[in-house]
């Protein structure tokens, strides 16, 4: 099982998007690769800790725990990292 993260916090457009971003890029998977990707969204707002650590750079995508983008998500990107991901 793949995971990706999204670390963002409420009334953030920017997360929004990122949000909107991710889960295009699921939905264009084969349904055999999306249904081995788990989507998590955390808040900022709601740990201290993920705060601490990322404030000033969401939203942030994590893919199994490793950071693959900040503030801005590239569809490409994301996509291409998602495929070796699930190699």
């Amino acid at each position: 099982m793949t995971t990706v993260t999204i670390i963002g916090k409420p009334d953030c457009h920017l997360c929004d998007v990122a949000a909107e971003i991710v889960n295009a890029v699921v939905a264009e998977l084969p349904d055999a690769a999306a249904e081995r990707l788990e989507i998590v969204e955390r808040s900022i707002a709601d740990d201290p800790a993920l705060y601490e650590l990322w404030w000033e750079k969401i939203p942030v995508i994590l893919i199994d725990g490793e950071l693959h983008a900040h503030w801005r998500v590239s569809s490409d990107r994301l996509r291409d990292a998602l495929e070796e991901a699930m190699k």
